[in-house]
């Protein structure tokens, strides 16, 4: 019985992080001689940084959750773990439902396609169909904004009409879970109110949203929980407004 329990329970997860831990390896003191190289090969030991320690979240499906933190903390680390950008160096992470990011301004766009044409290209990534495709096109160009600059190169395109490019493919490829990192912070005051406004509709839904941003009036009003990450580690996790508040003691 408490196994049958335990595997209902799991079902309603949308994202498991389960003893997570990552390091990178930094490399100091590259030698550009072969002089260099041969006097000082002893030096070459790569010094371990840990970003992450020992992470364990579990989201459920269906919630809206803040990670928030001071820069360099490790929140868009963990949120590139999610996606499977990268991998843990130790743990695992389980998602359950098809995902859909926004981390990196203009990540999975070519350049020398136009918007129409990476409309295509990124929402096949997701899996839709080119008929799929067609019908949502429209909807996807309209939410943009970007009017005749769609069928213009991405490679002209300001950082602005970027993120409104890649939010608006993000929203119409009926992902279950949308990863969101500080993207939504550039453009324009009217379009990151929209794009606010339109997390808000998802949130309202079955969607499971997760989202790094400094901007934390606008996570008090979208999100119902709020997780800390502090120095690698989960400092708090619980109701958005006491996290938030906590979070301002310390680092506001």
């Amino acid at each position: 019985m408490k196994q049958k329990k335990k595997e209902i329970e799991k079902v309603k997860n949308a994202i498991e992080v389960i003893d997570v831990s990552k390091s990178f390896k930094l490399y100091y003191d590259k030698h550009s001689t072969l002089k260099e190289k041969i006097i000082f090969w002893k030096n070459k030991k790569p010094e371990v940084h840990e970003v992450l320690k020992n992470i364990n979240i579990d989201v459920k499906k269906g919630e809206t959750v803040a990670l928030i933190g001071v820069n360099g903390s490790g929140k868009s680390t963990l949120l590139k773990l999610m996606t499977k950008i990268i991998y843990p160096t130790k743990g695992k992470i389980i998602t359950d439902g098809k995902l859909t990011s926004l981390l990196e301004l203009g990540a999975g766009f070519h350049p020398d396609f136009t918007g129409r044409e990476n409309i295509y290209f990124n929402a096949s990534i997701f899996g839709l169909t080119a008929a799929e495709i067609d019908n949502r096109v429209n909807d996807i160009i309209s939410f943009s904004e970007l009017g005749d600059f769609i069928d213009s190169p991405v490679r002209t395109y300001s950082s602005g009409m970027y993120a409104r490019l890649a939010f608006s493919i993000a929203i119409n490829v009926d992902a279950e879970i949308l990863l969101i990192d500080e993207i939504l912070s550039v453009g324009d005051q009217h379009f990151q109110e929209k794009c606010f406004a339109k997390l808000e509709e998802l949130g309202k839904s079955d969607k499971t949203i997760i989202i790094v941003s400094h901007n934390l009036d606008s996570m008090r009003k979208l999100c119902s929980r709020g997780i800390w990450i502090n120095q690698g580690c989960v400092q708090m996790d619980g109701d958005i407004q006491q996290v938030i508040d906590e979070y301002l003691k310390v680092c506001g």
